[in-house]
């Protein structure tokens, strides 16, 4: 007789027959419990340790400096961007997106930073001086974390719109006592010393400290940087024509050596797109060469960006610019997001400020009477140029051969109504313009018109002590929550230098002892190094004798 049995009963007479089949059962959803208990532990302790260790232990550090830009610039420029294009007052900026906490700035002698101390702050995990870049407070060479990531097999890069010997690069490829060394900080910058060449990707103005004041440069040693730079291997860039031919970066070979401008690289606003890349066409160029250089590397690639010039927009107390530098930082900042987000390797993005400049506020009582709760946009949004630009174009008119009458006219009609957009003016504002013969002066003026105007306050045209923001952002979760972790709420500036140091394993002891020998002072006595007036990057004195 056959036997007949329910499917039932087959599962239960397979068991009978198996009885390990239902141990083997149990032991994955006990796997997958432990697991998950696993994850939940490590996302809920202190532990700064990623949870999941990736595949590859190959990392990019993306590092952005807003220089001198302070909570007040944000709200300004948030402002002025749904105003000058129409948004709706929930439109946001993409820094915005990514705030995580705030940075006290503070330098080693003074409650308000320079930038170079608030650089080296960054760069070497440490307080120092004013005036300092890459050297410690007892003036002795202090490891960047550029040199260290160089050492440790990564490539680098500097990408600013100042001149690259400024503060902010300069503290992190070069040791100098004081910020105004900077023909021997493009020395240091071109390997120039102990550790050799650090950086592997230049981008930025400052080409007058590479090359001889007969030429037209301003070293005073007859050298020109420049050629031995190209003698030595540098891809040597000095054009908008040329930096086209690099393809985006595409068509790049290291070391890159990309000198943009004399000085400085001119203000967003009054930038000539055929003769000057904006930072993000700078910022996406120096990304792609880095990257392709790295594609075949178990190393990444460490980036500096700053932009630069917000700083300077502080400094001369205009709105107009700071608004136009701001966004052109924000849109820098968001096309490395989507950069970083095509690419396999690990990669985090962080941005902060050095510093605010210009204690920024964005009101102004503007009469005796209880103030309005107002400031308007719209003055900003008139400006076609800045307050640097025009003090230029009214020196240059006024050093030719015109009548008082057709002075006036110029100041009147050309700066005032066309470029400025103001009509409301007083007789006396045309007639003070176009007297004036001091470049401060003018540009103060015109400066103070549009900032009264637009009811937007300043208290100094140098730094402040304010706190300043913190953003970050990374392509891997494990790495982002080391962000959180380590970087959420107020912190010390020097503790996101630490951070990326512990991040990318750095040693930067060992950086120190390597560059001990430098040549970092200046060569003058003792006694004139002691009355030298020092200035800051818009040479504006920071401290008097």
């Amino acid at each position: 007789m056959a036997l007949k049995m329910s499917s039932n009963s087959y599962e239960h007479a397979s068991l009978l027959q198996h009885p390990k089949r239902k141990q083997k059962r149990i032991l994955p959803t006990t796997i997958v419990l432990i697991i998950l208990t696993f994850i939940i532990y490590r996302l809920t302790s202190n532990n700064n340790e990623p949870f999941f260790e990736a595949k590859s232990k190959k990392k990019n550090v993306i590092f952005f400096v807003s220089d001198g830009m302070g909570p007040a610039s944000l709200s300004l420029t948030r402002s002025f961007r749904q105003y000058s294009q129409n948004l709706t007052i929930d439109d946001i900026l993409t820094l915005d997106k990514h705030l995580i906490g705030t940075s006290r700035t503070r330098s080693s002698d003074s409650l308000i930073t320079d930038s170079a101390a608030g650089a080296t702050a960054f760069s070497c995990a440490l307080k120092t001086y004013n005036s300092a870049c890459g050297i410690d407070s007892n003036k002795n060479p202090c490891g960047t974390l550029l040199e260290a990531a160089h050492l440790d097999g990564l490539l680098t890069g500097m990408v600013v719109t100042t001149r690259i010997t400024d503060a902010t690069p300069a503290a992190f490829s070069s040791h100098v006592d004081y910020r105004f060394q900077e023909d021997l900080i493009a020395e240091h910058q071109l390997g120039y010393y102990p550790l050799g060449r650090s950086v592997d990707l230049i981008i930025g103005g400052g080409r007058t400290h590479f090359y001889s004041t007969a030429p037209g440069g301003s070293r005073k040693d007859g050298r020109n940087l420049i050629e031995e730079a190209i003698d030595d291997g540098w891809q040597y860039v000095g054009n908008r024509e040329q930096f086209d031919q690099l393809q985006m970066g595409k068509n790049v070979s290291l070391p890159l050596l990309a000198l943009l401008a004399d000085g400085d690289i001119p203000f967003d606003l009054d930038r000539d797109d055929t003769k000057y890349p904006s930072l993000e066409e700078q910022t996406l160029t120096a990304l792609k060469a880095l990257s392709e250089a790295t594609e075949d590397s178990d190393k990444g690639f460490f980036l500096l960006v700053e932009g630069s010039r917000i700083d300077h927009a502080g400094h001369q107390n205009d709105p107009s610019a700071q608004v136009r530098e701001v966004l052109a930082f924000d849109k820098a900042f968001n096309s490395a997001l989507e950069f970083i987000n095509d690419l396999d390797t690990e990669t985090i993005i962080l941005s902060t400020s050095d510093h605010e400049t210009g204690g920024l506020v964005t009101a102004r009582q503007v009469t005796k009477e209880y103030p309005d709760y107002v400031w308007y946009p719209s003055y900003l949004n008139n400006a076609k140029h800045s307050g640097e630009f025009l003090k230029s174009t009214v020196l240059s008119y006024n050093a030719e051969e015109h009548t008082m009458n057709e002075k006036e006219d110029f100041v009147r009609y050309e700066i005032l109504e066309n470029f400025l957009g103001i009509h409301d003016y007083q007789e006396e504002d045309v007639k003070e313009l176009a007297t004036m013969t001091n470049p401060i002066d003018i540009q103060r003026k015109i400066n103070y018109m549009i900032s009264y105007r637009a009811q937007i306050g300043w208290t100094t045209e140098g730094h402040s002590a304010v706190d300043v923001y913190i953003y970050g952002y990374s392509n891997r979760k494990t790495s982002w929550l080391q962000i959180l972790e380590n970087l959420q709420g107020n912190h010390e500036n020097i503790e996101i230098g630490q951070f990326i140091k512990n991040y990318l394993k750095l040693d930067l002891d060992k950086v120190t002892k390597l560059v001990k020998d430098t040549d970092h002072s200046p060569k003058l006595s003792t006694k004139e190094v002691e009355e030298l007036p020092l200035f800051d990057e818009y040479m504006h004195q920071l401290k008097n004798n």
